[in-house]
């Protein structure tokens, strides 16, 4: 987004979890600073070393060591380097797809997507990492290794350590394995495109979808009229789907089954419905892949145009659904026209991606949405990070989704984790650890 400039003087590149454990055992050994860094698609600083740090990329660690698809269906054990939708080719030659899918699946790698608990856009059918990671390997700043690497669905054996690794963003350690669950896939799948005249619409339809999709819902997308007007304006061959009028929200459905007639009839007559109900103005079944791909294209291609478009203010928020457009129109107010609010997210999981597009990026800007954004989100009970992490650019500002007990308490466990070190002469006085950057 070109926020961050690194100025790190030294890359390394580790082939296995050994020369991780080195490289980290040697410089915690002499205090030094170290970053990891996965496929550098993230939102929020998190892997730029802008404090010279020695960088720790995993990208040459990309090997696929087991896939057991009879026995304990589907679980794949890789290491971090490899990238997303490598692993989702993998599969989907093996006949099972990956529980996560994200607009950055060409660059991003699934130890960064693991160490942010990265959401994405099949989160409102598979659920978070959370649940689909079974197991992990990584090491900590002192060089020891934690192979929690299990592939087993049930495991009691005391506290089940690898979800504090899952979205600790690297600062408790580097993850260099992972054991994920995946699940077969499935020969139907539907797209439709819809739009609706208000925002009360898209959430009625939301709930119509869970009551009569059911279990073949697999995503529930939205986009505003500034995102499609954007999208039009700077994507190459993008078309709008419903010409010929701009819309005031669009809803992106998909269904995934294994009953092509039955859940394309079930999604035909839930539209039906809709329609008439006046829940939707405007739709569109997807008729080939090639069109189904189109209207993804549209989606997945919104922080391209974005960046295509000028700066970026970028805001990843949980909200209430009923709160979460009362956020975009009061930000429009906020600003006024110096700069345009462009929004569009994860509706059926209530995460907003809230998008201030200027020319360039100026401070006065930036005043007027920070801290008011970070306030709002507050008083509203919302997380001011909902899937792209902490980072350099919000670790500051945890106070706002987080109660000073809770944050008291992570440091208190970082500072646990870190009395494993021979020299904690590299903690400061507030027990942060300074040889391990707090970012993935």
């Amino acid at each position: 987004m070109g926020k961050y400039r690194g100025s790190s003087k030294l890359l390394l590149q580790p082939k296995n979890t050994e020369e991780v454990s080195q490289i980290l055992k040697y410089c915690n050994s002499r205090c030094l600073a170290v970053v990891p860094q996965g496929g550098n698609t993230g939102l929020v600083g998190g892997s730029v070393p802008v404090f010279d740090e020695v960088i720790i990329n995993v990208g040459l660690m990309r090997n696929i060591l087991s896939f057991d698809k009879v026995i304990v269906s589907g679980v794949l054990v890789c290491e971090a380097g490899c990238i997303l939708e490598n692993l989702i080719s993998f599969l989907d030659d093996e006949g099972f797809i990956m529980p996560l899918d994200l607009g950055a699946k060409g660059s991003c790698q699934i130890g960064g997507n693991v160490s942010t608990n990265a959401g994405g856009l099949r989160l409102l059918r598979y659920g978070s990492l959370h649940g689909s990671v079974l197991g992990l390997e990584a090491v900590l700043a002192n060089g020891t290794v934690l192979d929690m690497l299990g592939t087993l669905r049930k495991d009691n054996t005391g506290y089940d350590l690898k979800h504090l690794f899952i979205g600790s963003e690297g600062s408790l350690g580097i993850v260099t394995k992972v054991s994920i669950l995946t699940p077969p896939k499935l020969s139907s799948v539907n797209i439709a495109f819809l739009a609706c005249e208000d925002y009360t619409s898209c959430q009625k339809l939301l709930l119509e979808a869970k009551k009569k999709l059911g279990g073949i819902l697999s995503a529930f997308e939205f986009l505003d009229s500034d995102a499609m007007s954007l999208v039009l304006k700077h994507l190459d061959g993008v078309r709008n789907p419903l010409p010929p009028s701009i819309h005031n929200f669009y809803i992106l459905i998909e269904t995934t089954g294994s009953n092509e007639t039955f859940d394309k009839e079930n999604l035909e007559a839930f539209l039906l419905h809709s329609v008439e109900s006046g829940l939707v103005a405007n739709g569109v079944l997807a008729q080939d892949i090639n069109q189904a791909s189109s209207f993804w294209h549209i989606r997945e291609g919104l922080p391209e145009a974005l960046m295509k478009a000028g700066a970026v203010y970028k805001y990843d928020l949980s909200l209430p659904l009923e709160k979460m457009y009362d956020l975009v129109e009061e930000m429009r107010v906020q600003i006024g026209p110096a700069a345009k609010v462009v929004a569009y997210g994860h509706l059926g999981d209530g995460n907003l991606h809230l998008n201030i597009s200027a020319p360039a990026y100026d401070d006065n800007i930036l005043a007027k949405i920070e801290p008011f954004v970070y306030e709002w989100t507050s008083k509203n009970r919302g997380s001011i990070s909902a899937e792209h992490g902490l980072g350099l650019m919000k670790a500051a500002k945890i106070h706002y989704s987080k109660s000073p007990e809770t944050v008291r308490l992570m440091i208190d466990f970082d500072y646990c984790v870190f009395e494993l070190l021979p020299d904690t002469s590299c903690l400061d006085d507030n027990h942060s650890i300074i040889c391990l950057c707090l970012s993935a």
